[in-house]
């Protein structure tokens, strides 16, 4: 998206959900329509869940009595959340302004 010869292709913005079948979702736009604004609301969501729950996960760890399916349940929510914040990285990231190569 540079404007230079090689750039043929089309750049969508990764959303931050999947489609019913699993596929990732894109989106292509000036980054102004209600799709961004609510996929900006739901990264915002999603940054916020993660930090809440890296919080829960020092304090659960502190903690001397912890279950193994008390772990084996925050490893799945860290799982997830790790997940839903690389997509977001990934989808940021693209969006990047890059130089034209020389």
């Amino acid at each position: 998206m540079t404007g230079g010869a090689g750039d043929n292709a089309v750049a969508g913005r990764l959303l931050p959900w999947s489609g019913t079948d699993g596929r990732p979702c894109y989106l292509v736009g000036d980054g102004t329509g209600y799709v961004s604004r609510l996929a900006d609301e739901i990264e915002d969501v999603q940054i916020d869940m993660a930090d809440r729950l890296l919080g829960h996960a020092a304090e659960l760890l502190e903690e001397r009595r912890v279950t193994g399916a008390e772990l084996r349940y925050l490893a799945r929510r860290l799982s997830e959340s790790l997940r839903d914040v690389v997509r977001i990285a990934e989808s940021r990231g693209a969006r990047l302004v890059r130089p034209p190569r020389p």
